[in-house]
């Protein structure tokens, strides 16, 4: 008897070669997509259906309005409120995707979960575990953005195109004839087609209220639009000139000012995690040297976590301006994850 193993279908190349790759393996492949109700995704329903058709393999559509309105959509909006940025994609795979997937597994009685994503999951003997491995190309590995999966998860995960690059599984959808093959990849926000800041404003509404950009000292320096269409480290799209660059500092949401300030005012070697989660306990991570990763694109940089006042914190050997509020810093070892949490800047 074939092995059953889950797959999450996007509807893009990645999850269709995914589908592709398993099942020459010799698994029994049961696709699973995702509609969460928004017109701009119906083609990628479409897409997914008919490759699972192609591939001769099951395929059933989950509706998760609902949950994804609750749990992804109303966090988006109120972490902008907040003075946030927000990574919606962090939270969908952690309390939505994944969540389901495993859930279906248990209904049709499948080992395995699988994704289209490019990560891996190996045995780490220094925590004598399975974690999330980075794989070689770290512009395209996406283990930051799994980082919240728990370990007896893991041990059950099929990453079927870590080994690839982006070109060869193009480059294989197209030879088996996959409709998809040159499909372009997602951009942006699912949610959010037209844009965020048109997103925001349709929430919001009347919420959004211009205010002052002013500088540390409370001296005022011309007008914003509206505290929640902007972020911090941001420096482009301020709408006001300066004779030389200025960068967003600090978000006042309580009064609605937006402070502006030098890049040296950006760089701070410490940083609160909240919300966090870890693969292993955290007393073992305590003061050894660890990687963090303050971005989905950044290489990362080098510290130690710590322990203060039932707080944790992780402290940088070099101070960097990487660090938003709401934004996700994801901790490895030698190219494990360990976890990570969401970032609230120490000022």
């Amino acid at each position: 008897m074939k092995e059953k193993v889950i797959l999450g279908m996007s509807g893009g190349v990645d999850s269709s070669v995914a589908a592709y790759l398993l099942k020459e393996k010799g698994y029994e492949v049961i696709g699973i997509s995702l509609n969460q109700q928004a017109d701009s995704l119906a083609q990628d329903l479409d897409d997914a259906r008919e490759i699972a058709r192609s591939l001769g393999i099951q395929h059933h559509i989950i509706n998760i309005y609902e949950e994804f309105e609750d749990k992804v959509v109303s966090y988006f909006v109120d972490s902008y409120n907040r003075g946030e940025t927000p990574s919606p994609c962090v939270i969908c795979d952690d309390e939505i995707k994944f969540k389901i997937l495993f859930e279906m597994a248990e209904k049709y009685g499948a080992e395995y979960v699988a994704t289209g994503h490019y990560t891996s999951v190996a045995y780490c003997k220094k925590f004598s575990k399975y974690l999330l491995k980075a794989v070689h190309n770290i512009i395209k590995d996406q283990s930051y953005m799994l980082y919240r999966l728990e370990s007896k998860k893991l041990e059950r995960l099929l990453f079927p195109l870590q080994d690839y690059s982006k070109a060869e599984i193009r480059e294989i959808a197209r030879k088996i004839g996959l409709s998809v093959h040159n499909k372009k990849d997602s951009q942006g926000i699912c949610f959010a087609k037209e844009g965020y800041k048109e997103f925001l404003a349709g929430r919001l509404k009347d919420n959004i209220k211009t205010g002052n950009y002013i500088d540390k000292f409370g001296n005022i320096l011309g007008q914003h639009k509206g505290y929640q269409f902007y972020t911090v480290g941001q420096r482009r799209g301020l709408g006001i000139n300066f004779s030389k660059p200025v960068f967003i500092t600090e978000i006042k949401t309580q009064t609605n000012e937006i402070v502006l300030g030098e890049f040296s005012e950006l760089l701070t070697d410490r940083v609160e995690l909240l919300n966090y989660k870890f693969s292993t306990d955290i007393d073992s991570l305590i003061g050894i040297e660890l990687l963090a990763r303050p971005r989905f694109s950044s290489t990362g940089f080098l510290g130690k976590l710590h322990l203060e006042d039932e707080k944790l914190y992780f402290k940088y050997e070099k101070a960097n301006a990487h660090n938003t509020d709401g934004q996700h810093l994801v901790l490895f070892y030698e190219n494990f994850v360990l976890g990570g949490g969401i970032i609230r800047r120490t000022r």
